[in-house]
Protein backbone atom coordinates (compact mmCIF):
# COMPACT_ATOMS: atom_id res chain seq x y z
CA UNK A 1 0.00 0.00 0.00
CA UNK A 2 1.12 3.18 -1.30
CA UNK A 3 1.92 6.25 1.58
CA UNK A 4 -0.84 8.07 -0.61
CA UNK A 5 -3.19 5.58 0.40
CA UNK A 6 -2.35 4.99 4.10
CA UNK A 7 -5.37 5.03 6.46
CA UNK A 8 -4.46 8.11 8.61
CA UNK A 9 -5.77 9.94 11.31
CA UNK A 10 -6.75 13.10 10.36
CA UNK A 11 -7.05 14.88 14.07
CA UNK A 12 -10.56 14.93 14.74
CA UNK A 13 -11.47 15.98 17.82
CA UNK A 14 -15.51 16.55 18.63
CA UNK A 15 -16.62 19.50 21.28
CA UNK A 16 -18.60 16.83 22.80
CA UNK A 17 -18.49 12.98 22.61
CA UNK A 18 -20.92 10.18 24.07
CA UNK A 19 -20.25 5.92 24.13
CA UNK A 20 -22.98 3.75 24.38
CA UNK A 21 -21.98 0.20 25.11
CA UNK A 22 -23.77 -2.94 26.60
CA UNK A 23 -21.72 -3.43 29.39
CA UNK A 24 -18.82 -2.28 31.92
CA UNK A 25 -15.04 -2.84 30.06
CA UNK A 26 -16.67 -2.75 26.88
CA UNK A 27 -15.48 1.09 26.28
CA UNK A 28 -11.95 -0.21 28.01
CA UNK A 29 -11.30 -3.08 26.06
CA UNK A 30 -12.78 -1.33 22.71
CA UNK A 31 -12.66 2.08 22.48
CA UNK A 32 -10.97 3.75 25.90
CA UNK A 33 -7.91 5.02 23.71
CA UNK A 34 -10.11 7.20 21.65
CA UNK A 35 -12.20 8.30 25.00
CA UNK A 36 -8.33 9.33 26.40
CA UNK A 37 -7.44 10.96 23.22
CA UNK A 38 -10.39 12.98 22.66
CA UNK A 39 -10.58 14.10 26.53
CA UNK A 40 -7.04 15.37 26.47
CA UNK A 41 -8.14 17.10 23.37
CA UNK A 42 -10.59 18.99 24.93
CA UNK A 43 -13.63 17.09 24.18
CA UNK A 44 -16.66 17.10 27.04
CA UNK A 45 -16.99 12.93 27.46
CA UNK A 46 -20.14 11.17 28.31
CA UNK A 47 -20.36 7.28 28.64
CA UNK A 48 -24.20 5.43 28.64
CA UNK A 49 -23.62 1.75 29.93
CA UNK A 50 -27.12 -0.08 28.84
CA UNK A 51 -26.71 -2.88 31.60
CA UNK A 52 -24.26 -2.97 34.56
CA UNK A 53 -22.64 -6.70 33.37
CA UNK A 54 -24.89 -8.05 36.47
CA UNK A 55 -24.20 -11.61 35.30
CA UNK A 56 -20.85 -11.05 34.38
CA UNK A 57 -19.09 -12.81 37.82
CA UNK A 58 -19.47 -16.18 37.92
CA UNK A 59 -18.59 -16.98 41.20
CA UNK A 60 -20.71 -18.92 44.03
CA UNK A 61 -23.25 -17.32 46.16
CA UNK A 62 -23.14 -13.82 43.51
CA UNK A 63 -26.20 -12.80 43.26
CA UNK A 64 -27.03 -10.11 40.32
CA UNK A 65 -27.47 -6.68 43.05
CA UNK A 66 -23.66 -7.59 43.87
CA UNK A 67 -22.37 -8.04 40.54
CA UNK A 68 -23.60 -5.11 39.31
CA UNK A 69 -22.49 -2.53 42.39
CA UNK A 70 -19.00 -4.39 41.59
CA UNK A 71 -18.81 -4.02 37.92
CA UNK A 72 -20.34 0.00 38.09
CA UNK A 73 -18.17 0.47 40.75
CA UNK A 74 -15.32 -0.68 38.59
CA UNK A 75 -16.78 0.82 35.63
CA UNK A 76 -16.70 4.48 37.43
CA UNK A 77 -13.22 3.90 38.60
CA UNK A 78 -12.45 2.69 34.82
CA UNK A 79 -14.29 6.24 33.43
CA UNK A 80 -12.28 8.43 36.28
CA UNK A 81 -8.96 7.07 35.09
CA UNK A 82 -9.09 9.32 31.97
CA UNK A 83 -11.04 11.98 33.70
CA UNK A 84 -14.98 10.68 32.45
CA UNK A 85 -17.39 11.66 34.88
CA UNK A 86 -20.35 11.56 33.21
CA UNK A 87 -21.28 7.89 33.25
CA UNK A 88 -25.10 6.55 32.74
CA UNK A 89 -26.05 3.16 33.45
CA UNK A 90 -29.47 2.06 32.44
CA UNK A 91 -29.85 -0.73 34.07
CA UNK A 92 -31.14 -3.23 31.27
CA UNK A 93 -31.20 -7.20 32.50
CA UNK A 94 -27.49 -8.31 31.01
CA UNK A 95 -27.76 -11.18 28.57
CA UNK A 96 -31.10 -10.43 27.36
CA UNK A 97 -31.04 -7.02 26.14
CA UNK A 98 -33.28 -6.20 23.47
CA UNK A 99 -33.92 -3.92 20.39
CA UNK A 100 -36.92 -2.30 22.19
CA UNK A 101 -38.53 1.15 21.41
CA UNK A 102 -38.17 2.08 24.73
CA UNK A 103 -34.42 1.33 24.94
CA UNK A 104 -34.38 3.67 21.72
CA UNK A 105 -36.44 6.08 23.72
CA UNK A 106 -33.88 5.97 26.72
CA UNK A 107 -31.05 6.17 24.76
CA UNK A 108 -32.65 9.39 22.69
CA UNK A 109 -32.93 10.83 26.36
CA UNK A 110 -29.52 10.90 26.83
CA UNK A 111 -28.58 11.98 23.76
CA UNK A 112 -30.50 15.04 23.59
CA UNK A 113 -29.51 15.60 27.68
CA UNK A 114 -25.93 15.84 26.49
CA UNK A 115 -26.10 16.82 22.97
CA UNK A 116 -22.97 15.10 21.42
CA UNK A 117 -21.47 15.64 18.45
CA UNK A 118 -20.19 12.39 17.91
CA UNK A 119 -21.54 9.38 19.06
CA UNK A 120 -19.30 5.80 19.75
CA UNK A 121 -20.69 2.65 19.70
CA UNK A 122 -19.98 -1.25 18.73
CA UNK A 123 -20.83 -2.39 15.31
CA UNK A 124 -24.27 -4.60 15.46
CA UNK A 125 -23.61 -6.11 12.01
CA UNK A 126 -20.42 -8.33 13.28
CA UNK A 127 -21.96 -11.74 14.22
CA UNK A 128 -18.57 -13.54 13.81
CA UNK A 129 -15.42 -11.71 14.96
CA UNK A 130 -12.93 -14.52 14.18
CA UNK A 131 -12.73 -18.17 14.29
CA UNK A 132 -12.79 -18.35 18.25
CA UNK A 133 -15.24 -15.48 19.54
CA UNK A 134 -19.27 -15.27 18.44
CA UNK A 135 -20.09 -11.31 19.00
CA UNK A 136 -22.44 -10.93 22.37
CA UNK A 137 -25.95 -10.16 21.72
CA UNK A 138 -26.12 -7.46 23.61
CA UNK A 139 -23.31 -5.79 21.94
CA UNK A 140 -25.45 -6.21 18.56
CA UNK A 141 -28.75 -5.35 19.92
CA UNK A 142 -27.02 -2.23 21.86
CA UNK A 143 -25.62 -1.18 18.37
CA UNK A 144 -28.91 -1.57 16.51
CA UNK A 145 -30.40 0.83 19.15
CA UNK A 146 -27.51 3.00 18.98
CA UNK A 147 -27.44 3.54 15.25
CA UNK A 148 -31.41 3.77 15.52
CA UNK A 149 -31.40 6.67 18.30
CA UNK A 150 -28.15 8.33 16.09
CA UNK A 151 -30.47 8.81 13.63
CA UNK A 152 -32.82 9.53 12.46
CA UNK A 153 -34.75 9.31 15.99
CA UNK A 154 -32.36 12.07 18.20
CA UNK A 155 -32.77 14.96 15.48
CA UNK A 156 -36.47 15.00 14.65
CA UNK A 157 -38.53 16.72 17.14
CA UNK A 158 -41.87 14.82 16.31
CA UNK A 159 -40.24 11.50 17.42
CA UNK A 160 -40.48 11.12 21.33
CA UNK A 161 -41.97 14.21 21.59
CA UNK A 162 -42.94 14.05 25.00
CA UNK A 163 -39.31 14.35 26.00
CA UNK A 164 -39.52 17.93 25.61
CA UNK A 165 -41.34 18.42 28.48
CA UNK A 166 -38.27 17.27 30.09
CA UNK A 167 -36.39 20.00 28.41
CA UNK A 168 -35.00 17.58 26.06
CA UNK A 169 -35.46 19.02 22.44
CA UNK A 170 -34.06 17.27 19.11
CA UNK A 171 -30.15 17.20 18.36
CA UNK A 172 -28.85 16.04 15.39
CA UNK A 173 -25.62 13.87 15.76
CA UNK A 174 -22.40 15.09 13.46
CA UNK A 175 -20.83 12.06 13.16
CA UNK A 176 -21.02 8.10 14.18
CA UNK A 177 -18.28 6.04 15.04
CA UNK A 178 -18.71 2.08 14.78
CA UNK A 179 -15.70 0.54 16.05
CA UNK A 180 -14.85 -1.84 13.47
CA UNK A 181 -14.30 -5.54 14.37
CA UNK A 182 -14.01 -7.16 10.59
CA UNK A 183 -11.34 -6.09 8.82
CA UNK A 184 -9.81 -2.37 9.33
CA UNK A 185 -12.48 0.35 9.23
CA UNK A 186 -11.41 3.10 7.26
CA UNK A 187 -10.63 6.11 9.70
CA UNK A 188 -8.43 5.17 12.58
CA UNK A 189 -7.76 7.34 15.77
CA UNK A 190 -4.10 7.41 16.77
CA UNK A 191 -3.98 5.46 20.52
CA UNK A 192 -0.29 5.69 20.36
CA UNK A 193 -0.27 8.34 23.11
CA UNK A 194 -3.00 7.01 25.45
CA UNK A 195 -2.24 3.71 25.23
CA UNK A 196 -0.90 3.19 28.58
CA UNK A 197 -4.63 5.32 29.67
CA UNK A 198 -6.49 2.32 28.08
CA UNK A 199 -4.79 -0.15 29.94
CA UNK A 200 -5.22 1.48 33.13
CA UNK A 201 -8.23 2.01 32.70
CA UNK A 202 -9.31 -1.42 31.69
CA UNK A 203 -7.10 -2.92 34.95
CA UNK A 204 -10.05 -1.15 36.85
CA UNK A 205 -12.09 -3.97 36.14
CA UNK A 206 -11.01 -6.61 38.28
CA UNK A 207 -13.78 -8.88 38.36
CA UNK A 208 -13.05 -9.48 34.94
CA UNK A 209 -9.57 -9.74 34.45
CA UNK A 210 -8.92 -11.73 37.39
CA UNK A 211 -5.13 -12.70 37.51
CA UNK A 212 -5.01 -11.92 33.80
CA UNK A 213 -2.66 -9.05 32.80
CA UNK A 214 -4.26 -8.08 29.27
CA UNK A 215 -0.73 -5.19 28.30
CA UNK A 216 0.16 -8.06 25.63
CA UNK A 217 -2.97 -8.62 23.89
CA UNK A 218 -4.13 -4.78 23.65
CA UNK A 219 -0.85 -4.14 22.10
CA UNK A 220 -1.28 -6.48 19.99
CA UNK A 221 -4.79 -5.94 18.68
CA UNK A 222 -3.71 -1.92 18.58
CA UNK A 223 -0.50 -2.55 16.64
CA UNK A 224 -2.23 -5.13 14.36
CA UNK A 225 -5.46 -2.20 13.84
CA UNK A 226 -1.75 0.21 12.87
CA UNK A 227 -0.79 -1.69 10.13
CA UNK A 228 -1.09 0.20 6.50
CA UNK A 229 -1.08 3.24 8.86
CA UNK A 230 1.83 5.52 9.54
CA UNK A 231 0.42 5.17 13.83
CA UNK A 232 2.18 2.45 16.26
CA UNK A 233 -0.96 1.83 17.92
CA UNK A 234 -4.90 2.66 16.58
CA UNK A 235 -8.52 2.34 17.34
CA UNK A 236 -10.40 1.37 13.93
CA UNK A 237 -13.90 2.54 13.00
CA UNK A 238 -16.09 3.05 10.38
CA UNK A 239 -17.59 6.59 9.93
CA UNK A 240 -20.79 8.19 8.92
CA UNK A 241 -20.48 11.49 9.06
CA UNK A 242 -24.37 12.94 8.84
CA UNK A 243 -23.80 17.09 8.84
CA UNK A 244 -20.84 18.02 6.57
CA UNK A 245 -18.02 20.20 7.31
CA UNK A 246 -19.75 23.28 5.62
CA UNK A 247 -23.31 22.80 7.77
CA UNK A 248 -21.58 22.12 10.92
CA UNK A 249 -19.91 25.10 10.62
CA UNK A 250 -22.29 27.19 9.49
CA UNK A 251 -24.66 25.73 12.55
CA UNK A 252 -21.60 26.59 15.10
CA UNK A 253 -21.71 29.93 13.58
CA UNK A 254 -25.04 30.51 14.18
CA UNK A 255 -24.92 29.54 17.89
CA UNK A 256 -22.34 31.35 18.53
CA UNK A 257 -24.25 34.15 17.53
CA UNK A 258 -27.68 33.12 18.88
CA UNK A 259 -25.47 32.85 22.30
CA UNK A 260 -23.88 36.16 22.31
CA UNK A 261 -25.93 38.33 24.52
CA UNK A 262 -27.61 41.63 23.61
CA UNK A 263 -25.04 45.04 23.53
CA UNK A 264 -27.16 47.76 24.34
CA UNK A 265 -25.78 51.52 23.69
CA UNK A 266 -27.10 54.43 24.88
CA UNK A 267 -28.16 57.56 23.04
CA UNK A 268 -27.95 61.11 25.15
CA UNK A 269 -31.61 60.64 25.76
CA UNK A 270 -30.70 57.67 27.82
CA UNK A 271 -33.13 55.33 25.78
CA UNK A 272 -31.69 52.27 24.65
CA UNK A 273 -31.32 51.18 21.32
Amino acid sequence: MSDAELRKDDGYIPARAMFIVAHPDDIEFGCAGTAARWKAGGAEVAYVLVTSGDVGIDEPGMTRERAAQIRETEQTEAAAEIGVTDVTFLREPDGTVVNTLDLRRRLVREIRRFKPEAVVTFDPTAMFISEAYVNHPDHRAVGVAAVDAVFPASGQPLVFSELEQEGLNAHKVRKLFVVSFNGPGSTVVDISDTLEDKLRSLRKHKSQLAEWDPEKTVREWASNAAKDTPHEFVESYRVVTMITDEEWEKRSVQRATESEPAIETEIESGVPI
